[in-house]
């Protein structure tokens, strides 16, 4: 039986209106409504706190730090998790990287001479032993060998220009060039590459050069030798110079500092179609007051990477090659800059690695097996790999801009010298110069159109 109480809450339930039963259902699915409408405004705000985290903050100018940069496969990001280095794309370097000898490949229209004295093996992708044992085991030969000048016979060598000074260099430039770019080098040679501009510190430019076969490439070669009696700042090996040999390219460099300027506080890689602010460089992020730092390595981090597996790229990367789903932490080849004593264990560490032509990816691999994780910069505007938009003041507090043509080098780096202690305000002002022209002739236009 039914309590009374029942009894009358059904009678009062039986004589609500119809109107009344109408105002609870709307008030029902208004609410629902409303509840739905939360959801998905939580939703929405949590998706774009996720945007803001992946791609504004570490870009304070707001352009997406993985912008254009062709090594990700399908612009898929795969972030890290916030460790102190990238333990899960290790063990893939760990199963890819472990050689008992050292060996390398270079590009496959090697130079004749390489064809005697490189050889490419394949490795066991499978190895999965502890990482520290790992380390230690196939690290220990290559860091205690004897260093030489590697399996290339140098063409051209500075190797006095470093001991030249009575000081050790606070920065040595290494940056990868072709024979034929004789204007970008006369360019930088000009302008941010100018070993002259700081004259309280030493400050070495060398340009890395392999080498071209045939006719175009002997006449090549006797330009670039007589250029390098005027301005002795070439090194130059005897391996083809193209793009899957730029590793090779890279580490010769490194290999030069190691042996001939092995107390450098500091070296950058770059190429020559940069723009490169060494003012802003050794001034505000090395800072020559500071005692210089060690296994410091620092660019555009690039972090999470995926291979590209699109077999049409210029950057494909076979899983043979490298089977991993990630790459460690690197910093983009347009400009890294690293602590000199980095160089000599960079390259002895790479004697146990293959290696790959990508060449920013094999030093990050190069980096991880050191355990050393790169260091973001103070702000994510610093090293470009894209080309940024020109104004004094923007290029005044950046390091590295991309794509720049010799003529345009020397135009913007002219400007910025004239310009550089009052950039921002003279932006200011030529904006609202324009601004109060464009109102002009727009004001005047009006005038005529009345008249």
């Amino acid at each position: 039986m039914r309590s009374q109480a029942d009894q009358q809450l059904c009678c009062q339930n039986i004589a609500l209106s119809g109107e009344e039963l109408e105002t609870l259902w709307w008030r029902r699915r208004h609410c629902c409504t409303h509840t739905a409408t939360l959801l998905y405004l939580l939703s929405l705000l949590g998706f774009l706190a996720f945007l803001v985290h992946q791609a504004w903050l570490p870009k304070l100018s707001g352009i997406s730090w993985w912008r254009g940069y062709p090594v990700v496969y399908g612009d898929t990001v795969l972030h890290a998790a916030n460790t102190k280095w990238n333990t899960s794309a290790v063990h893939s370097v760990w199963r890819f990287a472990n050689v008992p000898q050292p060996s390398f490949t270079a590009d496959a229209n090697i130079s004749s001479s390489e064809r005697h004295s490189t050889s490419f093996h394949p490795r066991d992708m499978s190895f999965k032993n502890n990482l520290t044992a790992s380390t230690s085991q196939s690290q220990e030969g290559a860091l205690n060998a004897t260093l030489t000048h590697g399996p290339f016979p140098y063409i051209i060598n500075e190797p006095d220009k470093c001991a030249e000074n009575q000081l050790a260099p606070f920065l040595v430039l290494l940056i990868a060039t072709e024979a034929r770019q004789v204007e970008a080098r006369n360019a930088i040679r000009q302008t941010w590459g100018n070993e002259t501009v700081f004259p309280s510190l030493v400050f070495i430019r060398l340009f890395l050069l392999g080498k071209k076969e045939g006719e175009l490439g002997l006449l090549q070669q006797k330009m670039l030798e007589a250029e390098s009696r005027r301005h002795h700042d070439i090194i130059q090996q005897d391996f083809l110079d193209s793009y899957k040999n730029l590793t090779i390219k890279t580490l010769m460099g490194m290999n030069w500092v190691a042996m001939h300027c092995p107390k450098a506080s500091y070296v950058m890689k770059t190429d020559s179609d940069m723009f490169v602010n060494t003012e802003y460089l050794i001034y505000k992020l090395l800072r020559p007051d500071l005692k210089p730092k060690k296994n410091y390595f620092t660019g555009n981090n690039m972090r999470g990477f995926a291979p590209n597996r699109n077999q049409n790229s210029k950057w494909y990367m076979s899983p043979e090659l490298y089977p991993g789903d990630k790459y460690p932490t690197f910093c983009s080849g347009t400009g890294y800059v690293f602590s000199g004593d980095l160089a000599t264990k960079i390259y002895r560490t790479s004697l146990s690695i293959r290696h790959l032509h990508l060449e920013d990816v094999y030093v990050g691999i190069c980096l991880a097996k050191l355990q050393i994780e790169p260091t973001p910069p103070p702000n994510g505007f610093l090293f470009n790999h894209w080309r940024v938009s020109y104004s004094s003041c923007k290029y005044s507090h950046l390091i590295t801009s991309h794509g720049f043509h010799p003529n345009e080098l020397l135009k913007y780096w002219h400007h910025l010298q004239s310009n550089k202690h009052n950039a921002c305000i003279n932006t200011f002002k030529e904006r609202t110069g324009r601004v109060h022209s464009t109102r002009m002739n727009r004001d005047k236009q009006a005038h005529l159109l009345k008249h």
